[in-house]
């Protein structure tokens, strides 16, 4: 964006405050209560032909984005969150009175036009003026070009002057919006039932990570915001919901790069009677669903890279994915071993790390970045995965899938662990983990336990990242494109 200086934005400011008053001065509301569109300009452009033939009065509202004036006469576009479109206006059809007051009109400001439609003599389908109403008088200046890839922050810092200028910005918000909403219909038809759970919780849990803490003055007790709603739509389960989602924001108190961000969307959803096969083809279907929704064919570019959703995805264990990118098998490597080999693949990993953990660094250093095309990985490490089942015929397995794309992961999948015991077990290993120092080792969550011992359903879980899905079905660079108003360091 161009910046003018203080002094010259603040001559302009003024400019526009002289106009506002001159506005008031002759009569007029600049900030008036309503306005009765009768069309929006998607319309008027697909209804072309009637409109145009018949001479047809038309009323829309939007921005002014561009003015010429010619003496008597002054086109312009319009835009609404629909599209733009020209108008023409004559100081003969509206009279000389009106013509003044739109004269204190700049681009910029919110009008609305009454007019009819007809096609200039350059063949642009433009509507010429009836009527006009003041709808908002800006008082700061559009700048004249909006340079986002050279000015980032203040993109993401002033959000709305980057939506107002920039229709192909608009344009991801909206796709993300189809998103969730084709998600939403997607699980509502297989009896799917829309949940809501705690973000304010009184234990954190259902991820590993670091949380946000605040404290409750009226019951004088700390609480956390959510990482992830997933103990408390599986007690749901426990409580005969036994079909259930919920699209959550969660919060994570950890860096900021690319794919991650504090605060972000998740969509879980939790089946009984389900394991992890069953969400592994629910999830290719639901996401090629998805894509059908966003563009025609069901393929997008993401960074050149042609992402073709229909399809059908690749799958490998996680073992094995490891032996395709490097040549070594890992499998019943003891933690020397492998951190010997990371050393040797040129893979800075601490040492005394947890061999899984070594070994899921690995993965994310050599594999992730290779996995373009939609792909499964399965049947991780237990150690990496205390809330899943335990793989029925691997041992120091679970029953757990991750689905790639574009070279990071969107979604996490299991078996859910349905043995009480089995899980308080896995909940005190976690603790003896944090008490060595690890921070974002699960707690134990007495309560969820209490739950499971009542009887729960087996039963499969997913959780889908919102904010990734976007970026790969928009184009996006970073996570902080499809977040209209991502958090910053303070101006």
């Amino acid at each position: 964006m161009q910046q003018d200086t203080k002094e010259g934005l603040e001559k302009l400011k003024q400019f526009r405050v002289e106009k506002l008053e001159a506005l008031r001065e002759a009569g007029i509301n600049p900030y008036p209560y309503k306005y009765d569109v009768k069309h929006v300009i998607e319309s008027l452009v697909s209804g072309e032909e009637a409109l145009t033939k018949d001479e047809t009065l038309v009323r829309v509202a939007g921005r002014i984005m561009a003015m010429r004036g010619h003496g008597k006469t002054t086109f312009g576009h319009i835009e609404d969150r629909t599209g733009r479109i020209q108008f023409y206006i004559r100081k003969d059809d509206i009279g000389e009175d009106r013509f003044k007051i739109f004269k204190l009109l700049e681009v910029g400001d919110i009008a609305g036009i009454e007019g009819v439609m007809f096609r200039t003599k350059t063949d642009e389908l433009t509507i010429r003026f009836r009527d006009f109403e003041v709808l908002a008088k800006g008082l700061r200046p559009l700048p004249e070009k909006w340079h986002g890839l050279q000015d980032t922050e203040l993109r993401y810092r002033q959000r709305y002057v980057d939506l107002l200028m920039n229709a192909d910005v608009r344009k991801v918000f909206m796709t993300r919006a189809r998103i969730v909403e084709t998600i939403r219909q997607f699980l509502n038809q297989r009896g799917y039932l829309e949940v809501e759970t705690p973000i304010l919780q009184p234990l954190y849990g259902g991820a590993a990570a670091r949380p946000f803490t605040t404290h409750h003055n009226s019951l004088d007790i700390d609480l956390y915001l959510r990482i992830a709603d997933e103990l408390y739509l599986k007690r749901l389960l426990v409580g005969g919901l036994e079909r259930v989602f919920e699209f959550s924001k969660d919060f994570r108190n950890e860096g900021i790069d690319r794919t991650h961000f504090p605060e972000f969307t998740m969509m879980e959803c939790y089946a009984a009677y389900k394991d992890y096969e069953d969400y592994m083809n629910m999830v290719e279907e639901m996401l090629q669903h998805v894509a059908k929704a966003v563009t025609p064919d069901g393929k997008v570019v993401y960074n050149g890279h042609t992402v073709d959703f229909t399809k059908p995805w690749k799958r490998m264990t996680f073992f094995d994915a490891l032996k395709e990118e490097t040549g070594i098998d890992f499998r019943g490597l003891d933690e020397a071993a492998v951190f010997s080999t990371a050393r040797d693949l040129k893979i800075d990993i601490e040492k005394g790390r947890p061999l899984a953990t070594m070994l899921d660094d690995i993965f994310s250093e050599r594999v992730e970045p290779k996995l373009l095309d939609p792909t499964f990985v399965y049947d991780y490490p237990k150690e990496l995965s205390p809330l899943a089942k335990d793989h029925r015929s691997e041992e120091g397995l679970v029953e757990r899938f991750e689905p790639f794309m574009v070279g990071f992961e969107v979604g996490n999948a299991f078996s859910e662990l349905n043995d009480p015991l089995e899980q308080k077990r896995r909940f005190e290993a976690q603790a003896e983990a944090r008490a060595r120092g690890d921070e974002e080792a699960h707690v134990i969550d007495a309560d969820y336990v209490r739950a499971m011992e009542y009887g729960m359903p087996p039963a499969a879980g997913l959780g889908i990242g919102i904010d990734r899905l976007t970026m790969v079905l928009t184009d996006s660079a970073s996570i902080r494109d499809v977040l209209l108003f991502p958090q910053m360091r303070p101006e």
